[in-house]
């Protein structure tokens, strides 16, 4: 998709916690990520392989990231979860971030959760949402 405009499908969004709280955004960034992980695993292990990323990775490295100040109060781990896919995949489609290093990002860090936590970082500082 990664083309020089937002798909239709894209709806506008007035800040942050607009992009981290939108559930159909979320779905699709599932897959996504999952996508991405499998991806980044396949070249460290040097073969094809698909995984599916836990929630709680992906909540923790939305904590490190701190982008957890952009959230309403009193959300779950799986909540949280779901902005941090919602997150990747808005910076995916708006061309915040390419393929490729959103698989490097996971693929180059020791830790998951690091990876992430620095992807989450890279599309939080290149986005001009507040």
């Amino acid at each position: 998709m990664n083309c020089d405009r937002a798909p239709k499908f894209m709806k506008q969004y007035r800040n942050l916690t607009e992009v981290l709280t939108d559930h159909k955004l979320a779905a699709l960034g599932d897959a996504y990520v999952n996508f991405a992980y499998s991806l980044a695993l396949s070249s460290k292990k040097a073969q094809p392989y698909g995984a599916k990323v836990k929630g709680t990775i992906l909540a923790e490295a939305l904590r490190k990231a701190e982008l957890r100040k952009h959230m309403p109060s009193r959300m779950t781990s799986h909540k949280l979860a779901d902005a941090a896919e919602a997150l990747i995949v808005y910076g995916w489609l708006e061309n915040y971030i390419t393929l490729d290093e959103t698989v490097s990002a996971i693929e180059k860090t020791d830790g998951v959760t690091d990876g992430f936590a620095g992807l989450l970082n890279k599309i939080k500082n290149r986005i001009s949402l507040s």
